[in-house]
C-alpha cells in the first residue's frame, strides 16, 4: 500500500514543474505533459518513486543509522527542520558549510567547541572573563548554534542525505557522491537526477508539496524505529531465560482459556 496517494500530491501542487525553457532533458521520463509553457509531472511515477524512497529510508532507520536532511530554501527550510526534528534526525537549514562531509573531523571540532563553551558557563569559568571576552564568546556560540546546532548529535558521517532542491544544494550532493553516501532528493524539472540515488520527481518550491512528501518519508522512518525497538526487545527476551519462561506461561494460559471457552460453548449447545 502506498504511503501517499495521487490525490494528496495533486492537491499539494506537487505536479507543477518549471517553465519548459528551463527544463533539464534528463527529467523527461518523469514529465507527463506541458501546459501553458510549464512542465507537468507524471504523479503516478512520483508516487512509485516516493514509495521506493520511503522504504529505503525506513530500512536505514531500522538499522540504527542517521539520515541528514538538507534544505536551505527560505520557504521550506522550517518544514524540513520540524519534520527531521520529530524523528530525531540531524538537519541543515541554514548555509551548507563546504566540507561538512568531506572534512567531517573539522566540523566535529567546531561542535565540540560549542560544548566547551557550554561547559565554561556551568563551571564558573565564564564569570571570570572580562566583559569583552564574554561578548566575543557569546557571539561565537550563537554563530555555531545557528549553523551546526542541528547536527550536534551527529557523531559520525550520516548513512544518507535527504536533499530538497538538488540544484541549490549541489555542493552537499557532490560531497555525498564523493564519499559514496546515498542521496535522496526531491528533484524538479530544472535539475539533473543523475547523481541522485533515490529520485522523488516533484515540485521542490511549494511548501505544501514538500510537506506531503516529508510526511510520507517521516512516517516510514517512524515505522523503521518501531520495528528496530521491537526486534531489540525480542532479542533481549531471547537472551533472558526468565522472560522466555514468562512468555511460555502466558501463551499456555491463553491457550487454556481458549480451550475452556470452546468447551463451554459446546456444552451450552
Amino acid at each position: 500500500m502506498s504511503r501517499v496517494n495521487f490525490q494528496e500530491l495533486l492537491e499539494a501542487g506537487a505536479h507543477f514543474g518549471h517553465l519548459k525553457r528551463k527544463w533539464n532533458p534528463a527529467m523527461a521520463p518523469y514529465i507527463f505533459m506541458e501546459r501553458n509553457g510549464i512542465h507537468i509531472f507524471d504523479l503516478h511515477k512520483t508516487v512509485a518513486k516516493l514509495d521506493e524512497a520511503a522504504e529505503a529510508a525506513k530500512q536505514i532507520v531500522k538499522s540504527g543509522r542517521k539520515i541528514l536532511f538538507v534544505a536551505t530554501k527560505k520557504q521550506i527550510k522550517q518544514v524540513v527542520a520540524d519534520k527531521a526534528s520529530s524523528v530525531g534526525m540531524p538537519y541543515i537549514s541554514e548555509r551548507w558549510a563546504g566540507g561538512m562531509l568531506t572534512n567531517f573531523p573539522t566540523i566535529r571540532k567546531a561542535v565540540k567547541k560549542m560544548a566547551a563553551i557550554d561547559k565554561m558557563t556551568t563551571d564558573g569559568t565564564f564569570d571570570n572573563l572580562s566583559k569583552r571576552e564574554k561578548l566575543q564568546i557569546t557571539r561565537q556560540r550563537a554563530k555555531l548554534e545557528k549553523n551546526l546546532g542541528s547536527i550536534a548529535d551527529l557523531n559520525r558521517l550520516p548513512a544518507a542525505l535527504f536533499v530538497v532542491d538538488v540544484m541549490k544544494e549541489n555542493i552537499a550532493v557532490r560531497e555525498a557522491n564523493r564519499l559514496g553516501i546515498p542521496v535522496f532528493g526531491i528533484v524538479d524539472t530544472n535539475s539533473d537526477p543523475s547523481n541522485i540515488d533515490f529520485v522523488i520527481p516533484a515540485n521542490d518550491d511549494a511548501t505544501k508539496s514538500v510537506e506531503v512528501i516529508m510526511n510520507a518519508i517521516v512516517a516510514a522512518m517512524v515505522e523503521g524505529a518501531q520495528e528496530r525497538k521491537l526486534e531489540k526487545q525480542e532479542s533481549e527476551e531471547a537472551e533472558d531465560p526468565v522472560a522466555v519462561e514468562k512468555k511460555v506461561r502466558k501463551t499456555r494460559a491463553q491457550k487454556s482459556e481458549e480451550v475452556a471457552s470452546e468447551v463451554a460453548e459446546q456444552t451450552e449447545e
